[in-house]
């Protein structure tokens, strides 16, 4: 599996340990990762830090060159909120973990000239699909449901 992928479920991982939502990021430039992040809403009591967003704001003030050239990874299928950040920092490139367990704003993406990847990850699957199974409250809350 990519080194960059491994990172991103170590944050989903991380997240779940925590008593949040399994959902990680990571953000490379260069062969480097330059920021990343797990989905910290539970932890945080933040309506945004999704693992995107938390990646995002670690990485930091960037120039937008960087975010040009660099790659997002993600282990879910981003929401329109992520989506939007990734839009707006004009990042080309997206690979996904798995979008089995929840469809984001694929075709936004793609419509605006990015290019997505999705693995169908069978660790991002099974860590959404336990993780809506046992608690599904909180999912639902997470996806505004």
């Amino acid at each position: 599996m990519d080194k960059f992928m491994e990172a991103a479920i170590e944050e989903a991982q991380k997240g779940l340990a925590e008593g949040g939502i399994p959902i990680g990021s990571v953000i490379v430039h260069n062969n480097k990762i330059i920021g990343r992040g797990h989905n910290r809403r539970v932890q945080s009591g933040s309506p945004i830090l999704h693992g995107e967003m938390d990646a995002f704001e670690n990485a930091g003030r960037q120039s937008a060159q960087t975010y040009r050239e660099s790659i997002i990874y993600t282990t879910l299928s981003p929401c329109a909120m992520c989506s939007g950040a990734i839009i707006l920092y004009g990042i080309s490139h997206v690979v996904i973990g798995e979008n089995y367990t929840f469809m984001g704003e694929e075709v936004l993406l793609k419509s605006r000239g990015i290019s997505i990847e999705v693995l169908q990850n069978q660790q991002c699957i099974n860590l959404m699909k336990n993780f809506i199974n046992t608690k599904p409250q909180l999912w639902n809350e997470d996806i505004g449901e």
